[in-house]
């Protein structure tokens, strides 16, 4: 099998369905061995099952490709760092590392309880900083044994971790929260040949398909299916493999034949008086600012 990740180990989190299963076929199209992570559960977290992990696997193999499941949590330590450890023992090597998994708990502030903020933060947030540590701790002893890899981390966020989403505080946070880790990973891992980059893909999954569910609708035969998962998958193919060389720190929005560099914050518009603000002053300096700013970006299902 050939490709662009042809030689390459990828290990891809959440792979069992949705984006995650995309992603690992698309990979594998392309030449990786690839680790299917899945723990199988439903689309609020609940329950477990080796089923969909295996049924990935099974699908790459019969089309002639290499891959293994993994059902460890990769929310604890041991679970991400036995994901490391069973993309050497399979295949002898880690180059890529895509964090995928992830559910939803969506209620509206007021209405969100603890427990589904901590499930939500555990799942995405967490669920991305564990694996990538123990992949950089691996990606670094490399170095030291002197082997450099060219390693990738693909991150996942969401629009709603750009912009915020109604309904969805706690998945907002937690994918803001990963765009954060991204550029640290980018800054801190790149002496290790690492480069980490995050996609905001827009797609039909079982975390979107009822909360959009219009724009997330399937079209009518023969029309281009923008919502389809595997339209996200080529863009993260790329970001795995050697030809990406020099990409590193970028977000990338990613919805039907649509790629976008986001632009995150940086500074617009500033004054300074050189000396402390007094309080009444302050409104009207900043009304001046935000009269010449871009205006804000309207949050997902604002009304």
């Amino acid at each position: 099998m050939t490709g662009i990740c042809t030689g390459r180990v990828a290990a891809v989190t959440g792979a069992g369905r949705g984006l995650g299963r995309a992603h690992a076929l698309a990979l594998a199209a392309e030449g990786a061995a690839v680790v299917v992570n899945d723990l199988g559960v439903a689309a609020d977290g609940a329950g477990a099952s080796a089923g969909p992990a295996q049924q990935v696997v099974e699908e790459i193999r019969a089309h002639g490709g290499r891959a293994v499941a993994h059902t460890g949590d990769i929310t604890t330590d041991d679970g991400a760092g036995s994901l490391v450890a069973t993309a050497l023992d399979a295949f002898g090597r880690l180059d890529a590392l895509v964090n995928n998994a992830g559910f939803l708990r969506d209620r509206m502030l007021v209405n969100l309880d603890e427990d589904d903020w901590d499930a939500v933060m555990r799942v995405h947030l967490k669920g991305h900083f564990l694996p990538l540590k123990h992949a950089a701790a691996h990606w670094r002893a490399e170095v030291k044994a002197g082997r450099t890899p060219d390693a990738r981390v693909i991150n996942t966020s969401s629009g709603a971790g750009l912009l915020g989403s109604v309904g969805q505080g706690n998945y907002s946070a937690a994918k803001a929260g990963i765009l954060g880790l991204t550029l640290v990973a980018a800054a801190e891992l790149g002496r290790y040949g690492v480069q980490a980059n995050a996609i905001a893909p827009a797609a039909r999954t079982r975390m979107t398909e009822q909360t959009f569910a219009e724009t997330m609708a399937t079209p009518a035969e023969g029309v281009f299916d923008a919502m389809a998962p595997e339209n996200v998958s080529p863009l993260v193919v790329w970001l795995a493999s050697a030809d990406s060389t020099g990409v590193t720190g970028r977000v990338f929005e990613a919805e039907g034949g649509r790629i976008t560099v986001m632009e995150g914050w940086r500074p617009g518009p500033t004054t300074d008086q050189g000396a402390r603000w007094a309080p009444a002053k302050v409104g009207p300096a900043v009304r001046d600012l935000l009269t010449a700013a871009e205006p804000a970006q309207p949050v997902y299902g604002a009304r």
